[in-house]
């Protein structure tokens, strides 16, 4: 009976709803740092192979793929410790807040800390709507490419040439307007959505952004948990003072 309450007693003190968020948070950022860092790769080398076959055109596409590249490796490597960071104040703050039998101990320093984490979490949920935003934009570019290559299989398509089906990346911005050839269409195109780099890409940009859909969710999760706990904590101490006064 002694080994069982122990048990009960260690599941008591496990924030369950941080162990939640923090799985649900490093699958998320994996899951849209390692698929966008691959996503990434793929566009530049469809953008080198069949819209832009002069360097300088889309030298500065390069560049800021490799700029949002390292931006990925720090956000992986700081949400790897921020979530661990924010597991263990969860488990800290829960075994204050379980703790019934004893005397109930904490300090401003504490309560400062935890309000911290509550301000920057909801900060870094903003952060990671935004990132969601940010990451629908080459799933729409490439859905847009996807539905066009569809359009010349359909049998409306027949009707007119097929050549006068065209998909220019100048209009997003991706590359220049003298950037040679800039466009595709017709069995070009065709040819492009069959490829592997254009297939995996899109798919990878999907899941992309799904993980951080699933970031932002664990950051909601986040948020409502150390605003309950930081809430539990002040109002014990406050008890507490009270009581001991008496």
């Amino acid at each position: 009976m002694c080994c069982f309450e122990c048990c009960i007693k260690c599941l008591g003190g496990v924030p369950y709803a941080s162990l939640v968020a923090t799985i649900l948070c490093f699958s998320g950022v994996a899951l849209f740092c390692g698929c966008g860092h691959v996503a990434l790769t793929g566009t530049v080398t469809m953008v080198e192979n069949h819209f832009s076959h002069v360097t300088s055109d889309h030298a500065t596409l390069t560049d800021v793929v490799q700029i949002l590249q390292y931006i990925i490796y720090g956000i992986a490597c700081f949400f790897f410790l921020y979530g661990i960071i924010l597991l263990a104040e969860g488990f800290y703050t829960t075994s204050a807040v379980k703790e019934m039998h004893s005397e109930f101990k904490t300090t401003v320093c504490g309560r400062c800390i935890s309000a911290m984490f509550v301000f920057l979490t909801y900060i870094l949920g903003l952060g990671w709507l935004g990132i969601f935003g940010f990451s629908a934009v080459p799933v729409f570019l490439f859905y847009n490419m996807w539905t066009t290559c569809g359009a010349m299989k359909s049998p409306i398509a027949n009707l007119t040439s097929v050549d006068n089906i065209c998909v220019d990346v100048r209009q997003y911005g991706i590359i220049p307007w003298n950037a040679t050839p800039g466009k595709a269409c017709g069995s070009t195109l065709s040819d492009i959505c069959n490829t592997s780099e254009f297939y995996l890409s899109y798919h990878l940009y999907i899941v992309a952004c799904a993980g951080a859909g699933a970031t932002v969710i664990a950051l909601l999760i986040y948020v409502m948990a150390t605003t309950y706990n930081f809430a539990v904590l002040k109002f014990k101490s406050y008890d507490h003072s009270h009581t001991t006064k008496f």
